[in-house]
């Protein structure tokens, strides 16, 4: 279903892009005062338990917290864009660094309070540049084909829910079974990911609008949970995070309403998981236990389950040891303190990496791998010698690894980037049906903006694989055969 009512006139302003009017527009307001309040109260809370060595800090994380989900409130006032990139990338933060600035001394005990200073300089100045960019980038709707034909019918949009079945049985499948040969592996998951990120947005933006009837939601939930799982198996959580948060975007930017039964079920479910994450990779990584059959599966996360519930280090809760393994904030002070003083900046060596990823590995079967920019900081910063790089990868962040190349100029064009391009990439999809080239695109690419735990070479790598899978199939059909 378009949810385009009328067609722009050549004299309105270049900013007024929301895609939706109407209703939609009141629920958007709905929802901007519902979240005006909440943030009243998450800053009353944070202020009220903060734990911070210096008051700076607390000033700082609460700033952080504001700037970082300014972006999703206006955003909500003015109707809402389908596509919540830069909002969500910027909503990241507010977990990411303003929290574990304020509530978890503990982790930044090892840093001076002029470093956690500085990295909170850091994250404001990204995020203020960000804003300010984001702000006054206009343009245009697009008008080629690219942005305005749509590939099939938007009925189509109803059968996303039998994709939602074909990815949850090659998950099963590629999880419990030798069944897939492995040369062809890479590519399935390729495939079967972009899939999976495509039919869960599309089908839950279908449930926020209210379209979808009592045995479609049936068919998703029983589809996606079943997903959730089979993608987790292996202790990797990072893939069934990302599949729950575009869903949840799906259904904010269609409905307009916020699914609290929803976020406070997988909050939960997560922090146990995350918890006893652990405890499991000890015995099924370091012990080499054999991993779960399929008869298995209910057996093996019972057991995950009672480890995460079990009394955490410290006497800490399952949410405070949720926030800790999803901050960026303590890697981003570790490379503020040994930049520039002890170690140089890096002056852009992590970025010559991000072109090399756009050349297909078929081309050229000796491309660096796609952390390569990864390991070039950890090594660089002490943290791995080159031999560990094969079996453990750390989350830096764009953020650090911008600060790394750049100092505080580094946070600045990182934010101006994205303030940039996320805005140029919402206005030229302003009209864009959903399934033309640019409506994929911008449902991928709102995806990947929840993995801002990369370096930009691994950011490209991946989300240029989802791309080829989705937006290149129906590409290279069109020019073979036309319309």
């Amino acid at each position: 279903m378009e949810y385009v009512s009328r067609t722009p006139q050549a004299n309105e302003t270049v900013m007024d892009y929301s895609l939706l009017g109407g209703e939609h527009v009141q629920r958007g307001r709905r929802l901007f005062q519902t979240g005006l309040a909440l943030l009243a109260l998450a800053l009353g809370y944070l202020t009220y338990h903060a734990n911070v060595g210096d008051q700076l800090h607390l000033v700082q994380g609460l700033l952080i917290f504001v700037l970082a989900v300014l972006p999703s409130l206006l955003w909500a006032r003015t109707g809402g864009n389908r596509f919540p990139a830069f909002e969500a990338i910027m909503v990241l933060c507010a977990n990411a660094y303003a929290i574990p600035m304020i509530n978890a001394r503990e982790q930044l005990a090892d840093y001076g309070d002029d470093v956690i200073s500085r990295a909170g300089w850091v994250v404001i100045v990204y995020l203020i540049s960000a804003n300010v960019v984001y702000r006054l980038t206009g343009g245009v709707p697009g008008r080629s084909r690219f942005w305005r034909e749509s590939l099939i019918s938007n009925q189509t949009e109803k059968l996303m829910n039998y994709g939602m079945v074909l990815s949850t049985i090659y998950a099963g499948v590629s999880n419990f079974t030798p069944w897939i040969p492995r040369e062809l592996e890479s590519t399935l998951r390729a495939v079967f990911y972009g899939a999976g990120i495509l039919c869960t947005f599309v089908s839950s933006q279908r449930w926020g609008r209210g379209e979808m009837n009592r045995s479609e939601k049936i068919i998703f939930v029983c589809t996606l949970v079943p997903q959730l799982f089979f993608m987790s198996v292996g202790l990797v959580l990072i893939a069934a995070v990302t599949q729950i948060g575009i869903a949840l975007l799906g259904y904010l930017s269609g409905g307009k309403r916020i699914p609290w039964v929803v976020i406070v079920l997988a909050f939960g479910a997560l922090s146990v998981l995350h918890t006893g994450k652990t405890r499991m990779r000890q015995k099924y990584w370091d012990e080499q236990a054999l991993a779960p059959t399929f008869t298995q599966i209910v057996e093996y996360y019972a057991e995950w389950v009672d480890y995460g519930l079990q009394p955490t280090s410290g006497g800490k809760t399952v949410s405070q040891k949720m926030i800790e393994r999803t901050s960026l904030m303590h890697i981003l002070c570790l490379i503020s303190s040994y930049t520039p003083e002890r170690q140089d900046y890096l002056y852009g060596s992590t970025y010559v990496h991000v072109l090399p990823q756009l050349v297909p590995r078929f081309f050229w079967a000796a491309k660096p791998r796609s952390h390569i920019a990864t390991f070039e900081l950890a090594i660089y910063y002490g943290l791995q010698r080159e031999e560990d790089t094969t079996t453990t990868t750390i989350a830096f962040g764009l953020l650090a690894e911008a600060y790394a190349n750049f100092g505080i100029l580094g946070g600045i064009m990182l934010g101006v980037f994205w303030g940039f391009v996320l805005k140029k990439c919402q206005i030229w999809s302003t009209f864009s049906p959903m399934f033309s080239f640019a409506g994929l695109f911008m449902i991928l690419l709102t995806a990947w903006t929840l993995s801002a735990e990369l370096t930009m070479a691994a950011w490209v790598s991946s989300f240029e694989q989802a791309v080829v899978v989705v937006l290149g199939v129906p590409m290279v059909l069109r020019s073979l055969f036309g319309n």
